[in-house]
């Protein structure tokens, strides 16, 4: 029996309607930015493996650093204890965060580290006896899966079997070009007519949404109206963080500082799931009292798992190396060059680039879901030609591994323009 076979009997994938779905494919070995299948044919990973991959599979420095660490201590319960890792990954991301960034909590996953920042806008007014229950967020938002992090996403889809479950969220327009004072005004309002707690996006980068992107100045803006009524701002870097819009974190390109940010994803390199919330000063200090109550009641089983740590440590010292740098600087200067050359395409609507994030919106004659048949359609095409790429309805993405090399980008781009051409 192949691989494919055994999972056909017994597992149940992410975002997969398996009666219709087509067979997953079985994936052997990874080795840089390429993945081998159990027939061994070869596959470029252009996406990084869903964004966390950044320094390739495989990775021996990032592997070599959890081989250690699993022959120390491989875990210890971080409720009234501690450990060197934990408090390393700490003093490290001090280091490269905003400024304003003072404390850090781990969780699990992207989805998590967003709950734990609701959580925590919410309670930080309730610990001050305020009543503020809402949150906004973006139209076409995705912040994750968990219950919080679900409501403040905005992809309906996701999220329609549970509506009327959910704590309460309004959206805003996003600040894309003309339609920023539309953003402003709609948060003025919002804030105006809501007990507003925290106000939560990703930085420049609408992941799930097609990556969609905006400004800093408008970003930086929105910050400025929420910190103006005290409203908290959480930023989810959970895409973008770790270089993957070309700085460290997105919000480096701000001029505000947000009171936390989520991370996760390429924050281990790919190799072990592990998340981020990081806070000011001011926000913790709003759950430091005599009173037990107002503590942060929430936690993980594996929070702070010292081989997660250490594989972060390793992750973020590659991504400062000068070697990571540069192939980020010229992965970016490639799509910039491939963006000139296909913007003008009689089957392109638009194309943008972020860093080492490009993508291509193609005209469709009809409107395309996120799962229809020209996603479906492009995906097959990919998978055929040995290329891991996941549209978004119309929308085409690059989001590779920063390891990738020239030849192997070239071949994403060409495989990009027969897809252009046979729809």
């Amino acid at each position: 029996m192949t691989l494919t076979e055994k999972d056909s009997q017994y597992l149940w994938h992410p975002y997969t309607q398996h009666k219709t779905s087509q067979t997953p494919i079985a994936i052997s070995r990874g080795e840089g930015a390429l993945l081998w299948d159990e027939n061994n044919k070869e596959y470029i990973d252009a996406i990084a493996s869903w964004w966390v991959n950044p320094f390739g599979h495989s990775n021996k420095i990032i592997a070599d650093a959890i081989y250690k660490q699993l022959t120390t201590l491989e875990h210890v319960l971080f409720g009234g204890f501690t450990h060197e890792p934990a408090i390393k990954v700490a003093e490290e991301l001090m280091k490269i965060l905003p400024k304003n960034q003072q404390k850090i909590f781990f969780s699990d996953n992207g989805s998590t580290a967003v709950e734990v920042a609701i959580k925590v806008a919410l309670q930080y007014f309730f610990n001050k006896n305020e009543k503020r229950t809402t949150i906004i967020a973006f139209e076409n938002a995705f912040h994750g899966d968990t219950f919080a992090a679900m409501a403040a996403s905005g992809i309906s889809f996701y999220t329609q079997a549970f509506q009327g479950m959910f704590i309460d969220v309004v959206r805003i327009p996003v600040p894309i070009k003309g339609q920023e004072q539309a953003s402003f005004d709609a948060l003025k309002d919002v804030i105006k007519n809501h007990n507003c707690a925290g106000f939560i996006f990703e930085p420049l980068v609408q992941g799930a949404a097609g990556m969609v992107m905006y400004e800093p100045e408008s970003l930086a803006k929105l910050i400025q109206i929420c910190a103006a009524n005290n409203v908290l701002t959480i930023a989810d870097e959970v895409m973008t963080g770790f270089g993957k819009t070309g700085k460290t974190f997105a919000m480096d390109y701000v001029d505000e500082n947000p009171d936390m940010i989520c991370l996760s994803k390429a924050l281990t390199g790919g190799t072990i799931p592990m998340a981020i919330t990081t806070f000011t000063q001011d926000v913790f200090d709003a759950f430091y009292d005599d009173d037990i109550n107002k503590a942060l009641f929430h936690g993980h089983t594996f929070t702070a798992n010292p081989t997660g740590c250490v594989a972060a440590l390793a992750s973020i010292d590659l991504l400062q190396t000068a070697e990571m740098q540069s192939n980020i600087e010229r992965i970016n200067a490639s799509h910039l060059k491939f963006q000139k050359k296909i913007e003008n395409h009689a089957k392109v609507i638009t194309a943008r680039t972020l860093g080492v994030i490009f993508a291509v919106e193609i005209k469709s004659e009809a409107e395309e879901s996120y799962y229809g048949s020209m996603r479906t359609k492009l995906y097959n095409f990919f998978i055929d030609k040995g290329v891991i790429l996941r549209p978004v309805g119309n929308i085409v993405y690059i989001l590779p591994p920063y390891i990738m090399t020239d030849e192997q980008l070239q071949k994403v781009y060409k495989t990009i323009e027969e897809a252009i051409e046979m729809v």
